[in-house]
């Protein structure tokens, strides 16, 4: 107990340090840099901010809530990284989860690692530093994998090296990028596997990924389901039987064509249109859950 009151003592100490003008710290050869780099210092919240390079998008606000939770009862547990800007003004490295809980329960310091860093750095540090995490999805993953490539310039056997993950693994994950959107969206929200991901894949034709995608949902199919349908709809006998179907159908309006994508997006599923003859239609937007039912609500409501 003794040494951590020393620890959380040693980092007022050092917060002290930052805030004196005439010890502005810029880069490891400044004076007082050793004291601070490495060292756990509590910093102001309010002197953060969120790293613009940061690979992960999605937050799940359950477990927000959770972690702010046990924040208040029992502090920072691990501290986050950050790279200094200018005077008593920071930029989150690692540790989003963490900083955003503090701020949920309106903490006003927290404990800090502090980096001298530039953009390209702090960038790659924090791609890798989150590829590294076990609670990223499979798209944040690709996500991070593709900036590496288009940011830092790495091959996929450099960035092998980096992460510690075979090329192949790598591979994998990028391909996961060429699935429709809102497959992607699918995978990312839980509703479907890497596994699932991966099959689809190997289908090129995005509509036809959505039907197969559909059907995952629907009928709760497991990857190796899943597998089985995309091999029969890639047979000779599904082959013939796709231009069949689409010969029967009646030529659907542009407008349609392009209002129904955007619904899509918009609600994450493929939203289905049917239209007569004489001009009249009818919209379906499927649901897989209590959970999913709700979520498509709250858009409704939110387009009112």
């Amino acid at each position: 107990m003794a040494k951590a009151t020393k620890k959380q003592a040693l980092g007022r100490g050092l917060s002290a340090l930052l805030k004196d003008p005439s010890n502005d710290i810029q880069s490891v050869q400044d004076k007082n840099a050793d004291k601070v780099i490495g060292n756990i210092v509590e910093l102001d919240i309010d002197s953060i901010e969120v790293n613009p390079f940061q690979p992960r998008t999605n937050f799940n606000e359950e477990t927000l809530r959770e972690l702010a939770s046990s924040i208040r009862e029992l502090g920072v547990i691990q501290p986050i990284t950050v790279r200094k800007l200018g005077f008593n003004s920071y930029q989150l490295v690692s540790g989003e989860r963490r900083y955003r809980a503090s701020k949920l329960i309106g903490l006003e310091v927290i404990p800090a690692y502090i980096r001298i860093a530039n953009d390209q750095e702090s960038l790659e540090m924090a791609l890798v530093e989150n590829i590294q995490r076990q609670d990223l999805d499979p798209i944040e993953i690709a996500l991070s994998y593709q900036r590496l490539i288009d940011e830092i310039n790495l091959t996929q056997e450099q960035m092998s090296e980096r992460v510690g993950k075979k090329r192949s693994t790598i591979a994998n994950y990028l391909r996961l990028l060429k699935l429709d959107p809102i497959i992607q969206t699918g995978m990312r929200d839980g509703f479907i596997s890497m596994g699932h991901g991966r099959a689809i894949i190997t289908i090129e034709d995005q509509s036809a990924q959505l039907d197969i995608y559909e059907k995952i949902l629907s009928n709760k199919l497991s990857v190796r389901d899943t597998e089985e349908l995309v091999r029969n709809y890639n047979s000779a006998e599904n082959e013939s039987k796709v231009p069949a179907k689409k010969e029967s159908t009646t030529e659907t309006p542009e407008y349609i064509k392009t209002g129904v994508k955007e619904f899509s997006e918009y609600f994450g599923h493929k939203i289905d249109v049917k239209v007569s003859k004489n001009g009249k239609g009818k919209i379906t937007i499927p649901f897989h859950s209590e959970e999913d039912f709700n979520r498509l609500k709250k858009l409704v409501e939110r387009a009112k």
